[in-house]
């Protein structure tokens, strides 16, 4: 991945975007924009993302289990679909909800792919990187239990101070000041989504300026 601005293209199956051929077209207009990856959730989505920009990506499932807290890339079914659909990095759940026996076998079986570590904490970024993650990402801080009080920039500075693997910025840096800062301050690359390409969210803030008038 090269420096600078990866655009998380998804739609979840509730979402007035959800398909497949949206997302690719979303890849799409991202790459003429000047995005440098993808990230992007689902072989489907992957597939047409594939078909439709030269850029690298960012691949993840998101399936909830009953029994099982993470649902970013949670278990090794997932795991193995998106190793054999070739994805450029696999991002997975690597906090403290995660399943630790799947995160210490990941470089030990593959020791050719490219892993990102979603993470809320610095300490779970730190295990990151022991665990032989290739990428650490704030994707999930303020979205666990144990982050919920936490800054993303106080946590982004203390990652760059304490890691040599690229850190990710990703997760609420939703204007271009915010993505400018995150760079500044040593962030390898920043992940913007729904500020980008969720446009029911993006109308709901305009809405709510005009709100009381």
């Amino acid at each position: 991945m090269r420096r600078g601005l990866i655009v998380s293209c998804q739609a979840l199956p509730h979402e007035p975007l959800h398909s497949p051929f949206i997302m690719g077209r979303m890849a799409r207009a991202a790459a003429e924009g000047g995005a440098v990856g993808i990230r992007a959730n689902g072989i489907e989505d992957i597939r047409e993302i594939k078909r439709a920009v030269d850029l690298p990506i960012i691949g993840i499932i998101k399936r909830d289990y009953d029994h099982i807290r993470s649902y970013i890339t949670p278990t090794r079914r997932e795991l193995e679909l998106l190793i054999e659909e070739g994805v450029d990095v696999i991002a997975l759940d690597a906090t403290t909800n995660a399943d630790m026996e799947l995160l210490e076998s990941l470089k030990v079986k593959y020791p050719d792919q490219k892993f990102m570590a979603d993470i809320s904490t610095v300490e779970e970024g730190i295990r990151a990187e022991e665990l032989g993650f290739d990428y650490v990402g704030l994707t999930l801080v303020g979205y666990t239990e144990h982050s919920k009080d936490l800054n993303n920039f106080e946590v982004l500075k203390e990652l760059v101070s304490s890691c040599r693997v690229p850190v990710v910025a990703e997760g609420n840096f939703d204007t271009p000041e915010k993505v400018r800062w995150a760079l500044e301050m040593g962030a390898y690359t920043v992940v913007v989504g729904s500020a980008i390409t969720r446009p029911q969210l993006i109308t709901r803030k305009f809405v709510e300026a005009t709100e009381g008038l």
